[in-house]
């Protein structure tokens, strides 16, 4: 079957995922453990998974449930909405959306404890003089401009084209990382390391990871 047997969707909380109507219980876990295997960067750990009630049987979804937990992530069953509060939901979306404001950072919880991990989800490119600071992990469907600012207490991941500023794990954690199509910041931190793109690079059709090993930020290529 297809790739698009389970469908990924951010929101606010974390990430919500849909199933293809003719797809069997089996081909759902296929595909989600081919995807939590392969380590795709939507799973990050603590993240908080929503999957449909109505969908599977209660054995089925908590068979889900210890699969996730096992990758590092929390799942939670959601109730369908009501016609009320999908049309809610629709007009929220026509507002403009507005700008993350700066957080404070927080003591981290425990290494043994796993805690819901929001994500901050930017539809749209984000031009010089733009920044978005947040705890949380970060996702942009768009480009990083020159002049923009990304940071974010956990990783970053920008389906574009990355060249402005981008500071993953702020407030000191080092196994977070930093996704672009097109990695050409001016300048990259995770953590409390920083480095610079280097003045020509190498022209790739993949995509880019940087990410701290022994000790320095190295940066390179992935399959999406």
């Amino acid at each position: 079957m297809s790739e698009d047997i389970v469908k990924i969707k951010g929101t606010s909380l974390g990430l919500q995922l849909s199933f293809a109507p003719d797809a069997s219980f089996e081909d759902v876990r296929a595909n989600l453990l081919k995807k939590l295997e392969s380590g795709s960067t939507f799973f990050l750990r603590g993240t908080l998974v929503l999957i449909p009630r109505d969908v599977f049987r209660g054995s089925e979804r908590d068979e889900l449930q210890r699969l996730f937990h096992e990758h590092g992530l929390i799942c939670r069953t959601q109730r369908p909405e009501s016609e009320e509060e999908q049309a809610a939901k629709m007009q929220a979306e026509k507002r403009p959306q507005a700008e993350v404001k700066q957080a404070q950072p927080e003591p981290p919880a425990a290494k043994d404890e796993l805690q819901p991990q929001e994500m901050v989800v930017i539809n749209r490119t984000l031009r010089g003089g733009q920044e978005i600071t947040t705890k949380s992990s970060v996702l942009v469907c768009g480009n990083v401009n020159p002049g923009a600012q990304i940071i974010a207490g956990g990783s970053i991941d920008i389906r574009g084209t990355c060249r402005g500023m981008v500071h993953a794990g702020a407030y000191g954690d080092s196994t977070a990382f930093i996704i672009a199509d097109h990695l050409m910041p001016t300048q990259i931190r995770i953590s409390n390391l920083i480095a610079r793109s280097p003045d020509e690079m190498e022209k790739t059709d993949r995509a880019e990871r940087a990410s701290i090993k022994d000790g320095q930020i190295v940066i390179e290529p992935i399959e999406r």
